[in-house]
């Protein structure tokens, strides 16, 4: 009885809490820009404050995104329609240290507004592969 009632309060809370939940988590660690991500990224627009000038590489390299940056602005996406696959790496690398990133543009199929949240780096972020296993090992 109690193992059923933990597994119902489990998963109440995690769907509540997924519900509520970003589409894509950011983080800053070093140069690099984090993601972890319950749906397909198919590009996304960030400002910076000139730390950005330099951004590349990453998982938006590795999946044929053009990625251009200005003094104030890094945009990426890709012409050939491929996508950032739901799931968790490297976004892109920044090229030096940035303290600060803004105006978060995130888009997903078709070009739905994906919402956005940058994490301050307060513990450790879930990875999309643990969402699965919560749902795989309790169904």
């Amino acid at each position: 009885m109690v193992s059923n009632l933990k597994f119902v309060t489990t998963a109440v809370l995690t769907i509540f809490t997924f519900s509520f939940a970003a589409d894509v988590t950011l983080s800053i660690d070093g140069s690099s820009l984090n993601y972890v991500s319950t749906v397909d990224v198919y590009g996304f627009q960030f400002d910076h404050e000139g730390c950005a000038i330099d951004a590349n590489g990453g998982d938006a390299a590795a999946n044929g995104f053009t990625v251009s940056t200005s003094a104030t602005v890094v945009l990426a996406f890709s012409f050939s329609g491929s996508f950032i696959p739901a799931g968790s790496g490297t976004l892109v690398d920044l090229g030096s240290e940035c303290e600060s990133l803004s105006d978060f543009v995130f888009s997903g199929a078709d070009g739905v507004s994906l919402e956005v949240e940058l994490s301050d780096g307060g513990g450790d972020p879930v990875t999309y592969s643990q969402i699965q296993d919560i749902f795989n090992n309790n169904s």
